[in-house]
């Protein structure tokens, strides 16, 4: 595990802040951290103003949801995996035709005609986007995004980006993802932070950092061809 120093960052409601940097730098790392998947051995991670240590892990979770990286759907159809995270809380899960279930689909640009199909039978994109309506089925505060488009091809990621740029807006989410995908980072970040070496050495508005980087390491980052992504 990367070790992690000095980070200072402020997830707004209603904006979306972007991670950026090397592998191995600490991105994941903070994902886990705040979502207590790790815990850290010194420094405080608050959300709205109190330790998340004193939160209880299964209704932190509640709040802060999390996407990871590769799509994982349960056994069963799309009703079924929307459903799961109410099972799991303990609460009673929407039925198929549930408004706020319905409207999910619709941000997330799944059919409605799909609830009764295999999840496992979608598309690797159209699995990632049922894993966003699911962590979205609960209404949390903030969400946490580690590389959920490394997968996926450029009509698929500008397509999930569109449903979380909505989502965003739409319930006020503050929003954390973390991307090598400088072109996705660039169109859809209101805030971005570059993380290297378990710290963040630069972090302010999206075309500030990408014309003006202070960093020969930000600046070496930024101009690595494979980071160069349309």
């Amino acid at each position: 595990m990367t070790v992690l120093r000095d980070v200072d960052l402020t997830l707004v409601a209603g904006q979306i802040t972007v991670i950026i940097g090397p592998s191995g730098g600490g991105k994941s790392t903070l994902v886990r951290l705040l979502n207590r998947l790790e815990e850290p051995s010194s420094g405080e991670i608050l959300l709205n103003g109190r330790n998340i240590r004193l939160h209880d892990p299964l209704q932190l979770r509640r709040k802060v949801a999390l996407v990871a990286q590769k799509p994982f759907v349960f056994n069963g159809s799309v009703l079924d995996n929307l459903q799961r995270p109410f099972i799991f809380q303990g609460d009673k899960p929407p039925a198929a035709e549930d408004s706020r279930l319905l409207e999910l689909l619709a941000l997330c640009q799944l059919s409605a005609e799909w609830l009764q199909r295999d999840a496992r039978s979608l598309s690797v994109g159209q699995q990632q986007r049922l894993c966003l309506a699911r962590s979205l089925a609960m209404g949390p505060e903030v969400l946490l995004l580690d590389e959920p488009t490394s997968a996926l091809d450029r009509p698929t990621v500008n397509s999930l980006a569109s449903s979380l740029r909505k989502a965003c807006r739409k319930w006020q989410l503050a929003v954390l993802l973390v991307t090598h995908d400088l072109h996705l980072a660039k169109t859809i970040a209101d805030h971005l932070a570059y993380l290297e070496d378990g710290c963040i050495s630069e972090q302010g508005l999206p075309d500030e950092l990408f014309a003006r980087p202070r960093s020969n390491a930000l600046q070496c980052f930024l101009s690595e061809p494979s980071k160069k992504q349309v």
